[in-house]
């Protein structure tokens, strides 16, 4: 899957997007950032939405980030070329897992853009946190 990732075009190879693998032992504290980032744009968000905010972490056997960088390499390649280049290797990841037999899925979500995930995934202030790839085994049929 990440070979077929790797393989996606890319004006200019630059490789301006990275994959991070969120471990199993830090999925209880991405919870609790999921859960601070709504905190943080919604005062009044109940406790019960916090808490569903929290469970969001732990879903799908594999979750990875994808992080796209506004800045890597050549400057004149805009942002809209690194994206699309995120996007298709996204696409690549979705349909090599669907093709090995696993279910598959991205999410996005507002909690991408809030400072707590940023401090949480360390990125450097070029870098944007795209979206949550989500691999393994599928629990329920979607196929129509």
């Amino acid at each position: 899957m990440l070979e077929a990732a790797a393989a996606a075009p890319d004006h200019g190879k630059l490789l301006p997007r990275r994959l991070v693998l969120v471990p199993d032992g830090q999925r209880a504290a991405l919870g609790a950032v999921f859960a601070q980032a709504l905190a943080e744009r919604d005062a009044a968000a109940t406790p019960e939405q916090r808490e569903q905010a929290r469970e969001k972490a732990p879903r799908g056997p594999r979750l990875l980030l994808l992080v796209v960088d506004a800045e890597r390499g050549d400057p004149e390649v805009d942002l809209h070329e690194r994206l699309i280049s995120a996007g298709a290797a996204v696409q690549n990841i979705l349909l090599v897992a669907t093709a090995q037999g696993f279910g598959s899925a991205l999410t996005s979500g507002k909690a991408l853009k809030s400072s707590v995930l940023r401090r949480f995934f360390d990125l450097r202030a070029s870098e944007h946190a795209v979206c949550f790839v989500s691999v393994g085994s599928a629990a329920v049929d979607i196929a129509p």
